[in-house]
């Protein structure tokens, strides 16, 4: 049995929800949690509630954003000019533009 949390409102988490993903949604999901810095339990939970995700820039999101941009490179020359992009490396690389977007904004 999990342990129970108490989240920010002071509200009991003893709830579990499961479900299954394909292993390209969970990669998908996962790159998007390790670039939000949150938990994948609050990530989750916020875009279930269509609430707005703000990254705030820290050096977990910043090595995140590294090693991502390592495995686009990496798979863009592996691609032959431009041909036979995923519609899952056009998400991440989406995501990963909004991020950087974001956190120059914040600097600024």
């Amino acid at each position: 049995m999990s342990m129970k949390n108490l989240d920010q409102q002071g509200r009991w988490r003893n709830k579990t929800v499961a479900f299954r993903v394909s292993p390209e949604e969970d990669a998908l999901i996962e790159a998007k949690v390790r670039m939000s810095g949150l938990t994948k339990q609050d990530y989750i939970i916020r875009r279930l509630q269509e609430k707005e995700i703000t990254v705030e820039g820290n050096p977990r999101v910043y090595k995140a954003l590294e090693n991502q941009m390592t495995e686009i490179l990496n798979e863009l020359e592996r691609i032959e000019a431009g041909c036979n992009v995923s519609d899952d490396l056009l998400e991440v690389i989406r995501v990963i533009t909004l991020t950087m977007n974001g956190l120059k904004e914040e600097t600024e």
